[in-house]
């Protein structure tokens, strides 16, 4: 069987178990869900063997810091994956919940409701936690899942596929509900994400070559974000030392994920008591500064930045810094360069903080805390299968209401259209 013929039989099968998914009970998809978080569990030791494989080979490959960081577990993320597990499996069950519902003068009972969306494509790198967190969201909204992890995170990938699988398969979930394409390289990609008629919709995670590689080449639906350029902004009537403490978190807590801040606002006039002790701070965490003329002025020895620095998504220890004379300012820069992801403002002027909700253009806009927190875990989720900066059905993190569409059921009694 060639690669065309195993991805389009992948795709069949999946189009079966999505059918199969629908004749399962939310009981039964959550105890499904609570023996895969054990099953993962148990396999710990043979997890972190795999993901320590991984962890070497991407070494010797030259993966970067960043890179380097999304691949490794410990026990606290296999730990933290288990959680996610079963907190998905505790949330509420959305197949079949009513939307709305209105009765017609002839009688007609009309009934919008949540539906699966069907198969769905996951395509993404290095994180192994997208394997087990992407698995569960579509399981518990009875949509089957083809997954396609990179190549450095295969051995880790393998594992939690097989725990999931093999769990799964003993509490009655439908064979071929998770399926995992090995194949490397870029054609199993565009085999699967050209399966029209078969894959409802794909979600790419990763970085912005590999999306637009997808989206690019896709003949079904993405769901996509192209980078996290995140933004904090200190106003002018900020409380100082809360703006350093969200900064230095939204920068320095893990500064390889697309939540993190890559460009540091701040109002002219707290720049001169502010940005000395930001960049101190920064600083002493190993972060790279540039910044523009206005900055320089006040730390002199900040690296100059550039207009590609304001697109930039680092993924790393590096920050771009601007001063700015107004919130409107700060809104229009971050409306231009941004990507859509999440922005922040600190304030105590609340017309700031309406005009800065308001205007910023952004999946997830914050009043007063860090970017860190756009995730599905943290916005109570239980986790996420991606998080989109597109506008239509999906923004932000998606959760189990965005892994479902809707259709309509129609109650007559008899009715015929005059």
């Amino acid at each position: 069987m060639n690669l065309h013929e195993e991805i389009l039989d992948m795709g069949k099968k999946a189009q079966i178990a999505s059918r199969a998914l629908l004749l399962l009970s939310p009981r039964k998809k959550n105890h499904i869900l609570m023996d895969m978080a054990d099953e993962l569990d148990s396999r710990k030791a043979e997890l972190l063997a795999a993901n320590e494989k991984d962890m070497n080979e991407g070494r010797n490959e030259g993966l970067s810091d960043a890179m380097l960081d999304r691949l490794q577990l410990t026990e606290s993320r296999i730990g933290a994956m288990t959680k996610g597990l079963r907190a998905i499996a505790d949330l509420k069950d959305p197949i079949g919940t009513k939307i709305s519902r209105w009765i017609r003068p002839n009688g007609l009972e009309i009934c919008k409701q949540r539906v699966p969306i069907g198969v769905i494509g996951i395509i993404y790198e290095s994180r192994p936690n997208v394997t087990a967190d992407t698995s569960a969201l579509c399981i518990k909204t009875s949509n089957a899942v083809i997954l396609r992890g990179g190549k450095e995170a295969i051995n880790s990938n393998a594992v939690i596929v097989r725990a999931l699988t093999d769990s799964g398969s003993r509490r009655g979930l439908p064979p071929n509900a998770i399926q995992f394409i090995q194949a490397p390289g870029h054609d199993a990609v565009r085999e699967l994400v050209q399966l029209e008629g078969l894959v409802d919709l794909v979600i790419p995670r990763g970085g912005e070559s590999l999306i637009r590689a997808v989206t690019e080449q896709a003949r079904v639906p993405v769901i996509k974000h192209y980078k996290g350029i995140c933004h904090t902004y200190v106003d002018k009537s900020a409380n100082l030392e809360m703006a350093l403490s969200i900064s230095i978190n939204a920068k320095c807590q893990r500064p390889g994920v697309c939540n993190a801040m890559e460009t540091l606002l701040i109002h002219e006039d707290v720049a001169t008591s502010f940005l000395p002790a930001v960049a101190a701070q920064l600083r002493e965490r190993g972060v790279e500064l540039r910044g523009d003329e206005k900055s320089r002025t006040i730390v002199p020895d900040l690296k100059e930045a550039v207009e590609d620095d304001w697109y930039a998504e680092y993924l790393d220890k590096i920050l771009a810094i601007r001063i700015v004379p107004s919130v409107e300012a700060a809104i229009d820069h971050i409306n231009t360069y941004g990507s859509r992801h999440s922005d922040t403002i600190v304030t105590e002027d609340e017309e700031a903080m309406k005009k800065f909700a308001m205007q910023v253009d952004s999946a997830a806009v914050y009043i007063n805390a860090s970017t860190r927190f756009t995730d599905g875990g943290e916005f109570g989720m239980g986790a996420e299968i991606g998080i989109s900066t597109d506008k239509l059905h999906a923004r932000g993190p998606m959760g189990l209401e965005e892994l479902t569409t809707y259709k309509y059921v129609i109650y007559g009694k008899g009715q015929i259209r005059g």
